[in-house]
């Protein structure tokens, strides 16, 4: 089931059943081009590719997917890959489609060449950003960040240095002001998303983009040309960003994006 929420300036808000049972809510740009599934990373959310649906705008029609436990999306009972994997999976059957590309930044970077070697028949290319065959992050830091503050300036005073990293997912709620993430959730999705996945990112052959930002602390230059050299059909291309590609550097993205779907 889905029900539509509204029509936002640039999307419609919709929301599907998940395969656990959890409700999962993407944003649909719309327009008469072929599909792009957009996939965040930890701490964001779907509206994070906004930016990237506009520059596209009139040639691909981008659906952004809160993934389980961030945006409006429900928490889940698991943080698996499995869990993660069948939730766009489910997104995509839901509105009748198979053979979409599937862009992904850091851990939705792995939902979905993990989605393209599972079930390839529902991908038609991928765009990983700045993530690796192997992650290893630790997200634990998190574990102190205030539930709620009087004010979103309170908040954003009390998360200090990580501010700038998610001041996108800070909503007010009945009780003050806090993230629409728990943190307890992406620590225990991080310790499941880190591991060796490099049967994942070789077991599919459609074309793909590797993006990494040169300062990156996440994904290594030699491990992104590793990735290049091992898989056929990868181009790598690399800004001069941190992690968060598309945001810091969101001309720039969307351009290396643009590229390579005119080139499909």
């Amino acid at each position: 089931m889905s029900r539509r929420t509204g029509l936002p300036a640039t999307a419609a808000v919709a929301y599907v059943d998940g395969p656990g049972g959890h409700r999962l809510c993407y944003r649909d740009h719309g327009g008469p081009g072929p599909v792009l599934l957009a996939l965040h990373g930890h701490f964001s959310d779907g509206r994070t590719f906004a930016p990237l649906a506009r520059a596209l705008a009139g040639r691909w029609r981008v659906i952004a997917l809160d993934q389980r436990g961030h945006g409006r999306s429900d928490r889940a009972d698991d943080y698996s890959r499995r869990g993660y994997v069948d939730d766009a999976a489910a997104v995509l059957r839901h509105l009748g489609l198979t053979d979409v590309v599937v862009l992904g930044h850091s851990l939705g970077g792995v939902n979905a060449y993990q989605l393209a070697a599972r079930q390839p028949r529902l991908v038609r290319a991928l765009v990983v950003v700045d993530i690796g065959a192997a992650p290893d992050g630790d997200l634990s830091f998190c574990r102190d960040w205030p539930r709620r503050a009087p004010t979103r300036a309170a908040l954003l005073r009390e998360l200090g240095a990580s501010a700038p990293y998610v001041s996108g997912a800070v909503r007010a709620y009945a009780d003050g002001w806090g993230l629409a993430f728990h943190p307890a959730d992406v620590i225990a999705s991080q310790q499941a998303l880190n591991g060796d996945h490099w049967a994942d990112w070789l077991g599919s052959d459609c074309p793909a983009l590797l993006v990494r930002g040169r300062r990156s602390r996440v994904l290594g230059a030699g491990q992104a040309r590793e990735m290049a050299r091992r898989r056929a059909r990868v181009r790598l291309v690399e800004l001069d960003t941190g992690h968060t590609v598309h945001e810091t550097g969101p001309e720039a993205f969307a351009r290396a994006v643009d590229a390579f779907l005119a080139g499909l």
